[in-house]
Protein backbone atom coordinates (compact mmCIF):
# COMPACT_ATOMS: atom_id res chain seq x y z
CA UNK A 1 0.00 0.00 0.00
CA UNK A 2 1.23 3.44 -1.26
CA UNK A 3 1.27 5.74 1.75
CA UNK A 4 0.69 9.47 0.77
CA UNK A 5 0.81 12.29 2.78
CA UNK A 6 -1.57 14.18 4.75
CA UNK A 7 -2.21 16.90 1.67
CA UNK A 8 -1.33 14.73 -0.92
CA UNK A 9 -4.44 12.34 0.37
CA UNK A 10 -6.59 15.88 0.73
CA UNK A 11 -5.99 16.44 -2.69
CA UNK A 12 -7.12 12.87 -4.05
CA UNK A 13 -10.09 12.77 -1.73
CA UNK A 14 -11.29 16.43 -3.03
CA UNK A 15 -10.10 14.94 -6.67
CA UNK A 16 -12.82 11.64 -5.68
CA UNK A 17 -15.65 13.89 -4.39
CA UNK A 18 -15.94 16.21 -7.73
CA UNK A 19 -15.74 13.21 -9.84
CA UNK A 20 -18.73 12.00 -7.67
CA UNK A 21 -20.50 14.85 -7.73
CA UNK A 22 -19.78 15.48 -11.71
CA UNK A 23 -21.16 12.07 -11.85
CA UNK A 24 -24.49 13.28 -10.60
CA UNK A 25 -25.08 16.02 -12.25
CA UNK A 26 -24.59 14.18 -15.28
CA UNK A 27 -26.98 11.84 -14.23
CA UNK A 28 -29.46 14.43 -12.89
CA UNK A 29 -28.49 16.42 -16.51
CA UNK A 30 -29.99 12.83 -18.32
CA UNK A 31 -32.41 12.57 -16.82
CA UNK A 32 -34.42 16.14 -17.08
CA UNK A 33 -33.44 15.90 -20.92
CA UNK A 34 -35.22 12.43 -20.99
CA UNK A 35 -38.25 13.92 -18.89
CA UNK A 36 -38.23 17.02 -20.99
CA UNK A 37 -38.28 14.50 -24.47
CA UNK A 38 -41.10 12.20 -22.77
CA UNK A 39 -43.19 15.44 -22.18
CA UNK A 40 -42.51 16.92 -25.39
CA UNK A 41 -43.62 13.60 -27.15
CA UNK A 42 -47.02 12.99 -24.68
CA UNK A 43 -48.34 16.74 -25.24
CA UNK A 44 -47.41 16.82 -28.69
CA UNK A 45 -49.69 13.54 -29.07
CA UNK A 46 -52.70 16.15 -27.31
CA UNK A 47 -51.96 18.65 -30.61
CA UNK A 48 -53.61 18.54 -33.73
CA UNK A 49 -53.31 20.96 -36.82
CA UNK A 50 -55.73 22.12 -38.87
CA UNK A 51 -55.82 22.01 -42.45
CA UNK A 52 -59.04 23.91 -43.40
CA UNK A 53 -61.31 26.39 -42.95
CA UNK A 54 -64.04 24.91 -42.29
CA UNK A 55 -64.20 25.80 -38.95
CA UNK A 56 -63.52 29.25 -39.13
CA UNK A 57 -64.09 31.73 -37.33
CA UNK A 58 -63.74 29.51 -34.61
CA UNK A 59 -60.18 28.25 -35.60
CA UNK A 60 -58.50 28.41 -39.20
CA UNK A 61 -56.44 26.85 -41.23
CA UNK A 62 -52.77 26.20 -39.56
CA UNK A 63 -54.45 26.91 -35.83
CA UNK A 64 -53.34 23.59 -33.59
CA UNK A 65 -55.87 22.43 -31.05
CA UNK A 66 -55.28 21.37 -27.84
CA UNK A 67 -57.29 17.87 -27.90
CA UNK A 68 -58.49 14.96 -25.63
CA UNK A 69 -58.26 11.34 -27.23
CA UNK A 70 -60.83 8.15 -27.43
CA UNK A 71 -57.54 6.06 -26.90
CA UNK A 72 -53.98 7.61 -26.03
CA UNK A 73 -51.87 4.74 -25.51
CA UNK A 74 -54.86 2.52 -24.10
CA UNK A 75 -55.80 5.11 -21.69
CA UNK A 76 -59.66 6.41 -22.36
CA UNK A 77 -59.02 9.77 -21.76
CA UNK A 78 -62.95 10.93 -22.42
CA UNK A 79 -65.83 8.79 -23.07
CA UNK A 80 -67.69 9.02 -26.48
CA UNK A 81 -71.23 8.39 -24.74
CA UNK A 82 -70.68 11.94 -22.96
CA UNK A 83 -70.55 13.65 -26.16
CA UNK A 84 -72.77 16.67 -26.59
CA UNK A 85 -73.82 18.77 -29.21
CA UNK A 86 -71.84 21.80 -29.55
CA UNK A 87 -68.54 20.16 -28.97
CA UNK A 88 -65.96 19.75 -31.58
CA UNK A 89 -64.81 16.27 -32.11
CA UNK A 90 -62.01 14.89 -34.99
CA UNK A 91 -63.47 11.42 -36.12
CA UNK A 92 -62.12 9.35 -39.16
CA UNK A 93 -64.73 10.02 -41.95
CA UNK A 94 -66.43 7.87 -44.41
CA UNK A 95 -66.83 10.35 -46.79
CA UNK A 96 -62.96 12.01 -46.84
CA UNK A 97 -59.15 10.53 -46.71
CA UNK A 98 -58.10 12.53 -43.79
CA UNK A 99 -59.70 12.87 -40.45
CA UNK A 100 -62.25 15.66 -40.30
CA UNK A 101 -62.43 18.39 -37.53
CA UNK A 102 -66.13 18.99 -36.90
CA UNK A 103 -68.88 20.19 -34.40
CA UNK A 104 -71.67 18.03 -33.45
CA UNK A 105 -74.81 19.67 -34.61
CA UNK A 106 -77.50 16.35 -33.42
CA UNK A 107 -77.71 12.79 -31.95
CA UNK A 108 -79.49 10.56 -33.39
CA UNK A 109 -80.53 7.18 -31.99
CA UNK A 110 -79.31 4.61 -34.84
CA UNK A 111 -81.68 1.50 -35.59
CA UNK A 112 -79.51 -0.91 -34.22
CA UNK A 113 -79.82 1.30 -30.70
CA UNK A 114 -76.35 3.07 -31.01
CA UNK A 115 -75.73 6.85 -30.56
CA UNK A 116 -74.53 8.54 -34.15
CA UNK A 117 -73.65 12.27 -34.43
CA UNK A 118 -74.50 15.09 -37.37
CA UNK A 119 -71.95 17.01 -37.62
CA UNK A 120 -70.97 20.00 -39.62
CA UNK A 121 -67.77 22.61 -40.06
CA UNK A 122 -69.22 26.22 -38.31
CA UNK A 123 -68.37 27.28 -41.81
CA UNK A 124 -70.20 24.74 -43.92
CA UNK A 125 -73.62 25.63 -45.29
CA UNK A 126 -74.81 21.97 -44.93
CA UNK A 127 -74.20 18.76 -42.37
CA UNK A 128 -71.08 16.32 -43.22
CA UNK A 129 -72.44 13.85 -45.58
CA UNK A 130 -72.70 11.10 -43.10
CA UNK A 131 -73.37 10.09 -39.35
CA UNK A 132 -70.70 9.81 -37.31
CA UNK A 133 -70.37 6.52 -35.24
CA UNK A 134 -68.57 6.63 -31.54
CA UNK A 135 -65.99 3.87 -33.19
CA UNK A 136 -64.94 6.89 -35.70
CA UNK A 137 -64.28 9.39 -32.92
CA UNK A 138 -60.55 9.53 -32.24
CA UNK A 139 -60.46 13.25 -30.12
CA UNK A 140 -62.13 16.09 -28.52
CA UNK A 141 -60.95 19.44 -28.56
CA UNK A 142 -60.44 20.52 -25.30
CA UNK A 143 -62.77 23.79 -24.42
CA UNK A 144 -62.79 25.89 -21.63
CA UNK A 145 -66.71 27.33 -21.57
CA UNK A 146 -67.80 27.62 -25.31
CA UNK A 147 -64.47 28.78 -26.12
CA UNK A 148 -61.53 25.63 -27.65
CA UNK A 149 -58.05 25.53 -26.92
CA UNK A 150 -56.51 27.33 -29.65
CA UNK A 151 -52.56 27.85 -30.12
CA UNK A 152 -52.86 30.55 -33.50
CA UNK A 153 -50.91 29.83 -36.97
CA UNK A 154 -48.42 27.42 -35.46
CA UNK A 155 -49.28 24.62 -37.35
CA UNK A 156 -48.51 26.29 -41.04
CA UNK A 157 -44.87 24.65 -40.38
CA UNK A 158 -46.31 21.42 -40.00
CA UNK A 159 -48.59 21.91 -43.26
CA UNK A 160 -45.62 23.34 -45.39
CA UNK A 161 -43.21 20.23 -44.77
CA UNK A 162 -46.88 17.69 -45.11
CA UNK A 163 -47.59 20.04 -48.38
CA UNK A 164 -51.31 20.55 -47.40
Amino acid sequence: MVKRSSESQKRYDENSNRSEENDTSTNREIISYLAIILLGLILAQHLNVVVSGSMEPVFYRGDVVIIEKTNFMGISEMDVEDLKIGDIIIYDATWFAEPVIHRIIGIKQGSDGKKYYITKGDNNSKADPALVSGAQVKAKVIAIGDHPLVIPKIGYITLLIRGL
